[in-house]
């Protein structure tokens, strides 16, 4: 396992160019870390901000949750920012609360919204 800090980046579908604008506003602090997101988010987050290492994983509903449940269970991720659609039905929810679960579990900070997350991407300067 590498010293630098891991932050996994996902975000349902309806918040995808919410996480870009966030990924794009904290460039400079997202360099520093290791990212590792889901796949179309990945992509999203690749387009804004073609300057930062992106390694995506599956699509959430394809394995890419439980890929990045994984990768927190083993202590590989230090912080999840998921933005989460709370109006629009997931069919995949199953995936998305364990992987809620998982870092609840293991403590590693979690944002599910735009305002926390730029709050712990501010305190959690690698």
């Amino acid at each position: 396992m590498t010293s630098q800090k891991c932050v996994a980046l996902i975000a349902h579908d309806q918040k995808k160019d919410d996480i870009a604008a966030f990924a794009k506003a904290n460039e400079a602090v997202l360099a520093r870390w290791k990212i590792v997101a889901t796949g179309t988010t990945g992509g999203r987050v690749q387009d804004a901000c073609p300057s930062l290492d992106v390694i995506r994983m599956k699509s959430g509903p394809l394995g890419g949750d439980q890929q990045i449940g994984a990768l927190i269970a083993t202590g590989e991720v230090h912080m999840l920012i998921f933005f989460t659609d709370p109006l629009t039905a997931m069919p995949h929810d199953v995936d998305v609360k364990a992987l809620m679960r998982l870092a609840t579990v293991y403590d590693i900070p979690m944002a599910l919204n735009r305002a926390t997350a730029e709050q712990l991407i501010d305190f959690h300067h690698p």
